[in-house]
């Protein structure tokens, strides 16, 4: 019985790759339509993969009653590892952010090489004589292969017209209307539904790096605003907005779940993303945390910090769907806002001048959590910088260098250093003394 049994296994053991073999493709083939600057690359590999179907399925039929030859079993074993990779790669792209596929291109094409390269090793290794199928199948299969080997010599980058208005518009020297559209429409991101997946992929991106986005994550955002602001050429829900205005007077529009604050369930008017990466009604959350309370509301998870990063993606998304639904964009209650920060869309100074408030505060807590907060607020963009000088918060920042506790003098030093990228700053943190303390 027990040579029995190992005759068996491993017979058993290649149906089960077979079977995985068949089932990636099925995955595969289940996957919706590929948007963004990669889907001929995605398209060129999933169709390659998807010929290799007839194969798998006469090596189904086969193995039921010959056994697979040791050196090609493993070959298929290194065959399946290889589509694996590729469907992972396959989803990343279909699922990620198309932004960050745009900003990191030779990344992603090299990804696609390599993968390439690994299912090209793996065919390599078969002998389809071995096999038992039908010769038109093993035609087939040569040719795929050859197929394979021609595309790991070359690398598939977005096309040219893309990289070229991407760039203009990274750098900062375009504002063309026509150019901004054309960038839409290459990277896809043109209705409601294709912001929203957008802002969707950027927000994992966000709670994967722990809340406190990277430049990378920072240039992203800047960019999804300029696309949005560019406005949208097609509207999968309705036609227009004045017929969705005159359906809103018969039918309030269903507010989506990711536009709900996690803890008052409304309309966010003020969205920001705490340090597990969850974003939170900017009222709600501060009650919160003034409560005494040292968790995210949603995920129980223990906060690191209790700095609240504005989350202006989301928060264009919401005024985006405001508009497409015919409703008043929702806006911060509170008029204490003075002309000259009318100037500045995206500077907070009410919420500045409560965060300086708190630097004042005995608590250390307190202290540490805003200056955490300013931080990352100085770090996000030139007009933060700007607004955080004005508010007076250099010479509080500089007193916090000598707090008895490290992490308050960590986010103080990290604070007057994203505060000194404004040239202008850079005077006001000498006058204050940063430097001899």
């Amino acid at each position: 019985m027990g040579s029995t049994a190992e005759e068996e296994e491993p017979e058993g053991r290649n149906l089960a790759v077979v079977g995985a073999l068949s089932a990636v493709l099925g995955e595969i083939s289940a996957m919706q339509e590929c948007r963004g600057p990669f889907r001929r690359a995605y398209y060129d590999l999933a169709r390659r993969m998807k010929l290799l179907s007839p194969f798998f399925d006469e090596l189904k039929d086969g193995t039921e009653e010959e056994l697979i030859p040791e050196n090609e079993s493993q070959a298929l074993c290194e065959l399946l590892d290889a589509l694996v990779a590729a469907k992972d790669l396959l989803r990343s792209v279909n699922d990620g952010s198309k932004l960050y596929q745009a900003l990191q291109g030779d990344k992603y094409a090299k990804n696609f090489q390599e993968v390439t390269e690994q299912i090209e090793r793996a065919l390599s290794r078969l002998s389809y004589d071995k096999f038992d199928i039908p010769e038109e199948v093993q035609e087939q299969i040569e040719l795929v292969h050859v197929q394979f080997r021609r595309a790991k010599e070359k690398m598939e980058f977005p096309d040219s017209q893309l990289l070229r208005d991407f760039s203009l518009v990274r750098s900062g020297d375009c504002c063309d209307q026509a150019v901004l559209q054309r960038l839409s429409e290459k990277l896809q991101l043109r209705t409601i539904n294709d912001l929203t997946k957008e802002a969707a992929a950027l927000n994992e991106m966000v709670i994967s790096c722990g809340g406190d986005p990277d430049d990378c994550l920072e240039e992203m955002s800047t960019l999804f605003k300029k696309l949005k602001d560019s406005g949208i050429s097609e509207n999968p829900v309705v036609e227009n907005l004045e017929n969705k205005r005159s359906l809103v007077k018969h039918r309030s529009p269903v507010i989506p779940d990711d536009f709900r604050c996690p803890i008052s369930l409304e309309l966010m008017k003020d969205p920001v993303i705490v340090s597990t990466g969850q974003t939170y009604e900017r009222a709600c959350i501060q009650k919160w945390l003034d409560a005494g309370h040292k968790t995210c509301p949603k995920t129980q998870q223990n906060l690191s910090h209790t700095a609240l990063t504005p989350n202006f993606v989301l928060k264009s998304l919401i005024a985006q769907w405001c508009e497409a639904n015919g409703l008043e964009p929702p806006r911060r209650n509170g008029n204490g806002r003075d002309k000259k920060s009318v100037n500045h869309s995206d500077c907070d100074r009410a919420g500045i001048s409560a965060l300086l408030e708190k630097l004042l505060s005995t608590n250390q807590e307190v202290q540490r959590a805003a200056a955490g907060e300013l931080r990352l607020l100085a770090k996000r963009n030139a007009d933060n910088r700007v607004c955080i000088a004005e508010a007076g918060a250099i010479p509080l920042l500089v007193e916090l260098l000598q707090s008895p506790d490290p992490r308050t003098q960590e986010h103080a030093v990290t604070a007057l250093l994203n505060l000194s990228i404004n040239e202008s700053n850079k005077g006001s943190i000498v006058t204050a003394q940063a430097i001899q303390k």
